[in-house]
C-alpha cells in the first residue's frame, strides 16, 4: 500500500502545468496628450519575459486618440478611467505558467519616423489574472516636428515647421495645447557650425510655426528643428537637409 500512495504522490508532481492565456491591454499615451493610435500610425509594442528573454506578444496600437474631455479636463481617479471602447491599444494574449515578469517595449508614433522614440517598463503578470480597462500605459514624452525648408526668389530661407503632441493633438493659442507654452527654433547648419538661428512663431494656422533666414552662400546646409514644451519635459528635434543655389 505505501509503495502505491508513494508511485501516485510522485505520478503527480510531475503534472505539468499548464499555461493559461492571459490578456494584457497595452497603450501608448503621449505625454501630457491623448493615446497614439491610427492617427499618428500608431506604437509597435514587444512584451518580453524578462528571465528567459523569449517573446511572449508583440503587436500594434490601434485606434482613436480617445476622448478629449475624459483624458485632459475631467478629475482623474485613482481607479483609473481614462480610454474607452475606441481608445487606442493592443489586446496582447500571453501564454504564461506562473508569475512572470514582463517587459514592454514600445516603439512609435510609426506614422511620424522621424519623430519615434522607444519607452519600456516592467511589471509582474500572473496567470490568468487579465490587464484590462486603461491597462498597461507606456507614456511617450517628446514633440512630433515635421519641417520644411525653402530658397525664396530674394535669397532669404523659409522655415517652417508642423509641430504636434506623439499623438498627433494640435497646438493653437489658448487651445488644451496652448501655442504661448512651445518655444520653437530653427538652426542653420553647415558642417559642424551653426550659421544662424531663427525662431519660429506661431503662423496663424494649427500646429504650423514660421520663420526665416537672411540670404546664404550656395552650398549644402542643414535645417534644424528644435520644438520645446515650457511647461513639460516634451520636446523634439529633427534636421533637414537644404541646397541653396546662387
Amino acid at each position: 500500500m505505501k509503495t502505491a500512495i508513494l508511485a501516485l504522490t510522485l505520478s503527480l508532481a510531475w503534472v505539468p502545468v499548464l499555461a493559461q492565456p492571459t490578456h494584457i491591454m497595452v497603450r501608448a499615451q503621449a505625454l501630457d496628450a491623448k493615446f497614439i493610435g491610427d492617427h499618428t500610425g500608431g506604437a509597435d509594442i514587444i512584451l518580453t519575459d524578462v528571465r528567459t528573454g523569449r517573446v511572449v506578444a508583440k503587436g500594434r496600437t490601434a485606434g482613436g486618440t480617445g476622448d478629449t474631455g475624459r483624458i485632459m479636463k475631467a478629475p482623474h481617479s485613482r481607479s483609473g478611467g481614462l480610454s474607452d471602447a475606441q481608445t487606442a491599444g493592443f489586446d496582447a494574449v500571453v501564454d504564461i505558467e506562473g508569475p512572470t515578469l514582463v517587459r514592454a517595449e514600445g516603439v512609435g508614433p510609426l506614422g511620424r519616423l522621424r519623430s519615434v522614440i522607444h519607452v519600456t517598463s516592467t511589471t509582474w503578470v500572473y496567470p490568468g489574472q487579465d490587464i484590462l480597462g486603461d491597462g498597461w500605459i507606456l507614456t511617450f514624452p517628446g514633440l512630433v516636428v515635421e519641417p520644411k525648408a525653402a530658397q525664396s526668389t530674394d535669397g532669404t530661407v523659409e522655415v517652417s515647421a508642423d509641430v504636434t503632441l506623439m499623438c498627433g493633438c494640435p497646438i493653437e493659442p489658448g487651445g488644451i495645447w496652448d501655442a504661448a507654452n512651445y518655444s520653437v527654433e530653427a538652426s542653420l547648419v553647415q558642417g559642424s557650425k551653426v550659421l544662424a538661428t531663427a525662431p519660429l512663431a506661431y503662423a496663424g494656422k494649427t500646429s504650423q510655426f514660421a520663420g526665416r533666414f537672411s540670404a546664404q552662400l550656395p552650398g549644402n546646409y542643414t535645417v534644424r528643428v528644435t520644438a520645446k514644451d515650457r511647461t513639460t519635459i516634451n520636446a523634439g528635434t529633427v534636421v533637414y537637409p537644404l541646397t541653396l543655389k546662387p
